[in-house]
């Protein structure tokens, strides 16, 4: 199991092995959240917008504007969006 110190300034370091698995870079941030029982849980940070390309596959067909227009009128009810 991997293992770091802390420091007298409250640093660690994490293992390679970690970092790797956690898709940590240099500059990336982590939370800590805290669970029930008293312990910390060690997650990743959200990362930004752009990071999220790509994670959505792009539809087979195209949907014209035409569509989408058609789509929100159906959905809408006395001029407001259900």
């Amino acid at each position: 199991m991997p293992a770091s110190t802390v420091t007298s300034k409250g640093q660690i370091t994490i293992p390679a092995e970690v970092r790797r698995s956690l898709g940590l870079t240099s500059g990336s941030r982590v939370n800590f959240v805290p669970l029930d029982n008293g312990s910390y849980e060690f997650v990743p940070a959200t990362g930004t917008v752009t990071s999220l390309k790509g994670s959505v596959p792009a539809p087979s067909t195209p949907v014209t504007l035409e569509a989408m227009d058609e789509a929100i009128a159906a959905g809408a009810v006395d001029g407001e969006l259900r």
